[in-house]
């Protein structure tokens, strides 16, 4: 089943989205090079199969295991955020199928990603693999102590919502990098967060918009 014109549809739904929240966002578009990678990361390689069909729906699916893949609008929105090039060293806290990171490796030059769960973490590594995407690397890991053997990083994405923002991860975060990550508790408020840290090492917070993610959880899956 092809889903040409399902995803160009996306592409005006996350268009739609963005123009709804620039006063929160500060955003009145996003760069051409993410909604590329938008477009050519097709999301049905990253869904289960009896959601194939809902696969272009800009909101979140489930994908077992009490997780879900995020939202695509959001998806786009974090990525933008990150303002990564081609020589960007990114690392992605909750893999999840592997779409974010798919997405990522479109931009940046190398994205580590860690997930909690074996089971994802395997399959999205072998997902990953057979479609070609070789710039990613996942380990299985808590996400809340980053992955200090390749820190620092220009940019780090956390797709789970942390009560506070990881020290960990902010003491892998490179001077000039970025971090987008949601803060706030499960089923309560939550904020998406642009960390960014100055060159001298300074880091300075700025909140997005009001987010809904699934907890960023402290060790490793036990079942």
């Amino acid at each position: 089943m092809s889903f040409e014109r399902e995803r160009r549809q996306l592409l005006a739904d996350i268009e739609a989205e963005v123009a709804f929240t620039r006063e929160m966002t500060g955003r009145d578009h996003l760069d051409a090079k993410v909604m590329r990678a938008m477009y050519r990361v097709h999301r049905e390689d990253f869904v289960p199969d009896d959601l194939r069909h809902a696969s272009y729906r800009d909101s979140p699916l489930p994908v077992g295991y009490g997780q879900t893949i995020s939202q695509p609008y959001i998806v786009a929105l974090m990525t933008d955020l990150l303002e990564l090039d081609a020589n960007s060293i990114v690392l992605e806290i909750g893999t999840g199928t592997g779409y974010q990171a798919a997405i990522l490796a479109q931009l940046a030059n190398r994205v580590y990603s860690i997930e909690r769960i074996p089971e994802l973490a395997q399959a999205a590594r072998q997902r990953l693999a057979r479609l070609g995407y070789d710039k990613v690397e996942i380990r299985c890991g808590d996400g809340n102590l980053g992955w200090r053997e390749n820190a620092p990083f220009d940019a780090i994405i956390v797709t789970a919502a942390a009560p506070s923002i990881p020290a960990a991860l902010l003491e892998q975060l490179k001077p000039g990098g970025r971090m987008a990550i949601p803060v706030g508790l499960p089923r309560m408020h939550q904020d998406l967060m642009l960390i960014s840290r100055d060159h001298r090492g300074a880091t300075e917070s700025r909140k997005i918009l009001g987010v809904a993610f699934v907890p960023l959880i402290e060790g490793c899956w036990t079942g």
